[in-house]
């Protein structure tokens, strides 16, 4: 029988890796009510934080392998620059490796430039550990169809070295580009969706959709300053925010929060939370400080918006929490759409609130009279190539949706970004969304 000593690195890191996650679900199951909020959300960012570590641990290991081993079996170990490249390779893996921890110690009105770097270097990982992975792949596609019998001569040990440099140079191509693109302002993008028996009096009611802004590490006071300047310049009638708004405590980052108490619908500002909120453990502080800005909260609850020609006409808008609320058996909370809907008939137009859009499948499945759903959460993807896996993993992606005859679903790619600063086949959005009467 094997011992941990004799298992390889990326199989210690696998086991690490398991180890935490167990601790986590065991956390969850057993720890959750019996720890104060405090301990709970400061054991909850280090099990995380030290789970992702462990996972990429294992890359970590292919990544000095393939861009510093690999060199230094050749006539390259021998130049000037090689210790410089190690040098450069380390710090960027440990910077990687760093930016979960900043949730931890490095969140504040503005990013801390330590920060952008940690996250930067995460994104460039990311990219850097799919371009190996891939060219690894088609390489040893290549072999296998030239034959196994064939000899490794020099053409081979070209393509071997050519494989990390090609893999460096895209991922720092991309890295720019990523970069570049999550610098601009987002985009508004104006969206019609008609709605099935809402009043004429309240044809063309402009409702502006924000959604994971993520204000933590690397979104500070700055950018969403930007953004409210944004939304007032539209003129909406109501301004919804459909959760991740915050990776931090109320009390740490309030002072980037202040822009918000510039938002003034006419018909109000209404907020669900996101996973993101849940993960602070802080929720509570979060809706104290949002009503204080006028912003209202809908856990699990509608208000009716009324059209301004007549209180007679209105339609109900609902809100609910966030699914990952319990996963997390965070008390008090969770997704309940009949108590959302309470009050609600299908003789009115519903337009619901909820960030994830898994529950946005949950919620039609359950009421499929509610018209319109608005979602966010999945960032478009954010960047490649995550855009992939949340487009599998998510019944909604990014975009209109219709659902049956008369429902809608849209889901905002986002209106800033998590963590790492980087769009990548995505943008991040105001959406300015028209309701129409039919």
């Amino acid at each position: 029988m094997i011992s941990f000593k004799q298992l390889p690195l990326e199989a210690k890191a696998a086991v690490a890796a398991g180890v935490v996650f167990f601790s986590m679900m065991l956390s969850r199951s057993y720890l959750a009510e019996k720890l104060d909020l405090r301990m709970r959300r400061w054991l909850l960012r280090l099990q995380m934080a030290l789970f992702a570590n462990a996972l990429m641990l294992i890359g970590s290991l292919h990544v000095w392998r393939s861009t510093v081993t690999t060199f230094s079996r050749s006539s390259a170990a021998s130049s000037f620059c090689f210790m410089p490249w190690k040098i450069a390779v380390f710090m960027f893996l440990a910077l990687a490796h760093s930016s979960f921890f900043t949730l931890l110690f490095l969140v504040a009105e503005e990013p801390y430039f330590f920060s952008l770097a940690a996250y930067t270097c995460l994104g460039a990982y990311i990219i850097l550990i799919f371009f190996l992975f891939t060219l690894g792949s088609v390489e040893q596609a290549y072999k296998l169809l030239a034959g196994r019998g064939a000899k490794a001569g020099t053409g081979t040990k070209n393509r071997t070295a050519m494989k990390p440099v090609l893999a460096v140079v895209l991922t720092v191509v991309l890295t720019v580009v990523g970069l570049l693109n999550a610098s601009q302002p987002p985009t508004v993008n104006s969206v019609e969706i008609p709605v099935h028996k809402l009043p004429s009096t309240m044809n063309n009611l402009k409702v502006v959709l924000l959604s994971d802004i993520h204000l933590g590490p690397t979104v500070g006071k700055t950018k969403l300053a930007m953004i409210v300047r944004m939304v007032k310049a539209l003129k909406p009638d109501i301004t919804v925010i459909v959760g991740d708004l915050t990776d931090s405590e109320a009390e740490i980052i309030r002072p980037a929060v202040e822009p918000l108490g510039e938002l003034s619908s006419p018909l109000g500002t209404y907020f669900v939370t996101g996973n993101h909120e849940y993960y602070t453990s802080d929720v509570s502080n979060w809706f104290k400080l949002l009503r204080s800005f006028r912003i209202r909260p809908l856990h699990n609850e509608n208000v009716k918006i009324a059209s301004p020609q007549s209180a007679d006409d209105w339609f109900c808008l609902a809100g609910v929490d966030d699914i990952e609320a319990d996963a997390l058996r965070y008390s008090g909370h969770g997704m309940d759409l009949k108590k959302a809907l309470r009050g609600c008939s299908d003789e009115r137009p519903i337009v619901l609130l909820a960030h994830q859009p898994v529950a946005a499948k949950w919620a039609l499945q359950e009421r499929p009279d509610i018209n319109l759903i608005l979602s966010g959460h999945t960032h478009g993807g954010q960047m490649f190539p995550l855009n992939a896996g949340a487009y599998f993993l998510n019944p909604f992606f990014v975009g209109l949706y219709k659902v049956g005859q008369n429902t809608f679903v849209y889901v905002s790619p986002g209106t800033m970004y998590f963590g790492i600063p980087m769009r990548l086949g995505s943008r991040a959005e105001i959406t300015e969304i028209i309701l129409r009467s039919p």
